[in-house]
C-alpha cells in the first residue's frame, strides 16, 4: 500500500513536472521572439537603452520578492493548513494573506512611481539628471512600475494553484508577459510620439493578461477574492519570517549575478557580453526541466512534511533528483559537445562574428559542466522550504558566494582561463553548495539511502557519454554544422545532431534499465501506466 501510495506521487510530480515544463518552454521560444522583435523595432539605441533600465527596476523586485520569496514561504503554510486543517482554514488564510498583499502592493507601486526620478538616477548614473533620455527613462519607469503589483498577485494564485495541483495556468502565465510587449510594439507603438512607450505599456498589458489567466481557476477551486482583514492571523506571521530570508537569498543570487559582471568588466572587451549569452543558453534546459521538477515537487514535499511523512518525504525528493539529474546530464554534454554550432545557428550574425561565437562557447562549456549542481540545487533548496526552513539554504549560499568570489579571482585573474575562469569558479562553488545542502538536510531529517541516487545519476552519465561520443563523430564525419551551408543548411544538420542524440541516449537509458526513463514518459503523456515502474 505504502508503495502503491509513492508510485502515485512520483506519477503526480511527473506529470506537473511536464506541464510545467511545456509551459515553460513556449515562454522561453516566446522570449526569444520578444528579444527579435525588440531588436528589429529598436536596436540597441537611446530608446531600448531607456526601456532596458526602466523594466530592470519592476523586474529585479519581480525575483526578489514576488515569484521567488512570496511563493516559497507561503506554498508550505498554506499546504499545511490544506493537510491538517480544513480548506475553508485554508481559504481564510488565503484571503487574508492577499488583503495584506495587496495593500502593501498599491503603496510599493505608489511610491515606486514617484520617486522615479531618483530611481533612475542610482539604476543609471550615467544618464545624467537631465536630458532627452533621462526623462524618457523616468517616464518608462513610471508606466513599467506597477507591474510589479500584477505579477505579484500572479505569484500568490501562483501559490495557492499549485499547492491544489493545478499548474497550467501559473505556468503559462510568463507567455502572456511576451503576448503583451510583442503585440504593443506591433499595434501600439506604430501610434506613438516615441514608440518605446507602446512597448511599456505592453508590460502592463501582460501582467494584466498574467492575472487574468489566473482567475478562472482560482473561481473554480472555490476562493473567494473579498477582502479579510486579519493582519493578526497567526500564519501571516509565519509567511513573513520565512519571506526575509528568501528575500536574503534572492539578493545573495543577484550578488552573485553582479559580482560576474564586475569582474568580467576588468578582463578583455566582449567578456560580459560572452558570458552573458553563455549564460542565456544554460539557463534554457535549467528553466524548463530542473526549475519545473522543483516547482512540481514542492506541494507534495510540503504535504508529507505536513503529515511528518519523513520516509515518503525522503523517497520524493530522491526521486525528483534521480529524475532531474536524467535530463539534465544529457543537456549538460550536448551544450559541451554542440555548443558551438548551436552558437553558429542562434547567433552568429550581424555583429556578431565567428570569434564571438568560440569566446561564448568557451564560457559555455565551463558553465555547461556546473549544469547538474544548477539543478540539483533548485531541487534540494525545495526540500528546506517544504520544511518551512528558509534560512539554512541562504547560510549556505553566502558560503558559496564567497567561495565564488575567491575562486573568481583565482581562476580567471591567476590563471589564463580569463572569463572561462568566471564561469568555472560559478559552477565549482554551485558544486559546494549543492553538496552542503544535501549534508544539511541529511543532518535535519535523515532523508534516507541516497545510494539510488548516486547509481541513477551514473547509469544517466554513461548513456549520456556515450550520446556525447556518437554526436561528436556524426558532427564530425557527417552531419556538420557548417556557415557554408547557409542558416536552413545549419539548422537541419543541428536538429538531425539533436535527434541522434536523443535516440541514442533513450536507447542506452533502456538497456541499463534507467526507471527515469518510464517517469519521462509521464511527464510528457497522460496515459502513460505507472505500472511498469511497480513492476521493476
Amino acid at each position: 500500500m505504502h508503495k502503491d501510495l509513492s508510485i502515485s506521487e512520483e506519477t503526480n510530480v511527473n506529470r506537473a513536472a511536464g506541464v510545467v515544463g511545456f509551459f515553460t518552454f513556449l515562454s522561453r521560444i516566446l522570449g526569444l521572439v520578444r528579444d527579435m522583435v525588440l531588436a528589429f523595432f529598436f536596436g540597441t539605441g537611446m530608446a531600448a537603452d531607456a526601456f532596458f533600465v526602466a523594466f530592470r527596476i519592476p523586474n529585479l523586485l519581480r525575483r526578489l520578492f514576488a515569484e521567488g520569496s512570496l511563493t516559497i514561504a507561503f506554498i508550505p503554510v498554506f499546504t499545511e493548513y490544506l493537510t491538517t486543517r480544513s480548506k475553508k482554514e485554508a481559504f481564510e488564510l488565503a484571503r487574508v494573506v492577499l488583503t495584506l498583499l495587496s495593500l502593501i502592493l498599491v503603496i510599493i507601486t505608489i511610491i515606486g512611481v514617484l520617486l522615479s526620478p531618483w530611481i533612475v538616477r542610482i539604476q543609471a548614473f550615467g544618464f545624467g539628471g537631465s536630458g532627452i533620455k533621462y526623462d524618457l527613462t523616468v517616464l518608462l519607469t513610471r508606466i513599467t512600475f506597477p507591474y510589479i503589483f500584477f505579477v505579484s498577485l500572479v505569484a500568490f494564485f501562483m501559490g495557492v494553484l499549485n499547492s491544489l495541483r493545478r499548474f497550467a495556468a501559473p505556468a503559462a502565465a510568463p507567455i502572456f508577459l511576451n503576448v503583451g510587449i510583442i503585440g504593443a510594439a506591433y499595434l501600439v507603438s506604430p501610434g506613438l510620439p516615441d514608440p518605446i512607450v507602446g512597448v511599456a505599456v505592453g508590460v502592463l498589458i501582460g501582467g494584466f493578461l498574467q492575472v487574468g489567466l489566473q482567475l478562472p481557476w482560482v473561481f473554480k477551486e472555490g476562493l473567494k477574492l473579498f477582502p479579510l482583514w486579519k493582519p493578526a492571523h497567526p500564519a501571516v506571521k509565519r509567511i513573513g519570517l520565512l519571506m526575509l530570508p528568501a528575500i536574503f537569498g534572492s539578493a545573495v543570487y543577484q550578488l552573485n549575478q553582479f559580482t560576474g559582471t564586475l569582474l568580467a568588466s576588468f578582463l578583455a572587451e566582449g567578456s560580459v557580453s560572452w558570458l552573458y549569452y553563455a549564460d542565456r543558453l544554460v539557463q534554457f534546459p535549467l528553466g524548463i526541466f530542473a526549475i519545473a521538477i522543483s516547482t512540481a515537487v514542492l506541494p507534495s514535499l510540503s504535504t508529507q512534511a505536513a503529515k511528518k511523512d519523513l520516509d515518503r518525504f525522503g523517497e520524493t525528493l530522491s526521486h525528483a533528483l534521480r529524475l532531474v539529474f536524467f535530463i539534465i546530464l544529457p543537456s549538460m554534454v550536448g551544450l559541451v559537445v554542440l555548443g558551438e554550432p548551436i552558437i553558429r545557428v542562434l547567433l552568429e550574425r550581424g555583429a556578431f562574428n565567428n570569434y564571438s561565437t568560440l569566446m561564448t562557447n568557451y564560457a559555455l562549456v565551463f558553465y555547461a559542466v556546473g549544469l547538474w549542481a544548477f539543478s540539483g540545487i533548485r531541487v534540494m533548496v525545495s526540500g528546506f522550504y517544504a520544511l518551512q526552513d528558509t534560512k539554512t539554504p541562504v547560510t549556505v549560499a553566502v558560503v558559496s558566494v564567497v567561495a565564488n568570489i575567491a575562486l573568481s579571482l583565482s581562476l580567471a585573474f591567476m590563471t589564463p582561463l580569463k572569463h572561462g575562469g568566471l564561469a568555472l569558479a560559478l559552477s565549482l562553488a554551485s558544486s559546494l553548495q549543492f553538496c552542503l545542502l544535501v549534508f544539511f538536510l541529511n543532518k535535519k531529517i535523515y532523508i534516507g539511502d541516497l545510494r539510488p541516487v548516486l547509481v541513477s545519476a551514473l547509469k544517466s552519465a554513461f548513456a549520456a557519454a556515450v550520446m556525447g561520443l556518437v554526436v561528436y563523430y556524426s558532427h564530425t564525419w557527417w552531419l556538420k554544422v557548417d556557415s557554408g551551408a547557409g542558416l536552413w543548411g545549419m539548422i537541419m544538420s543541428l536538429t538531425g545532431l539533436i535527434v541522434i542524440g536523443m535516440i541514442v541516449y533513450f536507447a542506452m537509458a533502456r538497456i541499463l534499465g534507467c526507471r527515469e526513463l518510464a517517469s519521462v514518459g509521464e511527464m510528457f503523456f497522460r496515459n502513460s501506466s505507472p505500472q511498469r515502474r511497480k513492476e521493476r
